[in-house]
């Protein structure tokens, strides 16, 4: 991959040439109405970045015009492909979101060759913002020089929001599973934040994770074929040490599966945990999260 940059002082692109081949940008649409044309506004922007570019969505059934939103878009733009489905296949959220992601996964594992690079992200409010593409293009153009990262998400703007998603040593599982909830959510999100802002201080230090989402995540597909979303909770795949540890510093004495309002914790984890520690484990994938903020 080979990139000629012109960088100002302030580390902004002031002009950019790149030959990094393509991306596959994909994610789930259901009720998205609202903010889709914002979305996919930003998605040509992050296409322009590459050689050429696709668009594949997984659309579910929906209550507003997402569906009308994505078929007028197709027109103008063929590089969108849009699935539709209209049955409902599970009652659990995060295992219909994991049949989501996994069907986009698929496509990509399918044309590899083609898209060296995949983008999964949500297509609500978190992306529908105003976009700084000069940080997705820093940091292609920097891994690019010294193989900085496999996969990469951001930070987020007021707060770093996406806990769930998270594991970062030494919080290994979701804080819904554990003892005292609300206040290890904010615990983890004070933790998270104060390793960005230090990481901030250097343009190129990232914060190494287990797993990490914040609704947006570019990804090396090579690092990423052998792995697959699953919303289901996947004890098997973290060491009992690691569990135990995260106990001990959430001063929780066992592992919760409860049903919350907008989870059930008996039956569901976030999707995207699953999805890392399976390509770490069998692709040697290194997940990291930048301190840049993408969507302002």
């Amino acid at each position: 991959m080979e990139m000629k940059e012109n960088f100002d002082k302030e580390n902004k692109i002031v002009s950019v040439g790149m030959n990094v081949g393509g991306c596959c940008i994909c994610g789930p649409v259901k009720n998205c109405g609202s903010y889709l044309p914002k979305v996919l506004e930003n998605i040509e922007k992050i296409g322009s970045l590459f050689n050429h570019y696709c668009i594949v969505i997984y659309y579910d059934k929906s209550d507003d015009n997402s569906l009308e939103i994505l078929e007028n878009y197709q027109k103008i733009n063929p590089k969108c492909m849009v699935y539709i489905n209209i049955n409902k296949i599970s009652k659990f959220r995060t295992h219909n979101l994991a049949i989501a992601r996994n069907f986009c996964l698929n496509f990509v594992r399918k044309n590899v060759e083609k898209y060296p690079y995949f983008i999964m992200m949500d297509f609500d409010d978190v992306n529908a913002k105003e976009i700084n593409i000069n940080v997705i293009a820093k940091y292609l153009y920097f891994n690019s020089k010294i193989n900085l990262w496999d996969g990469l998400t951001f930070n987020t703007s007021p707060d770093y929001y996406d806990i769930w998603a998270l594991s970062i040593n030494p919080y290994c599982f979701s804080y819904n599973h554990f003892e005292n909830n609300v206040q290890n959510y904010k615990i983890i999100q004070r933790y998270v934040t104060t390793l960005l802002k230090e990481a901030s201080k250097n343009k190129l230090s990232l914060v190494k994770c287990i797993s990490a989402f914040n609704g947006f995540g570019i990804y090396k597909t090579s690092k990423f074929l052998n792995t697959y979303y699953d919303g289901r909770i996947r004890l098997d795949l973290i060491p009992r040490e690691n569990l135990e540890k995260h106990m001990k510093v959430t001063n929780s004495k066992k592992i919760i599966y409860k049903k919350y309002v907008t989870v059930d914790g008996r039956y569901e984890d976030c999707e995207h945990r699953a999805f890392h520690i399976m390509a770490n484990k069998n692709s040697g994938a290194n997940i990291y999260i930048a301190p840049d903020i993408v969507f302002l």
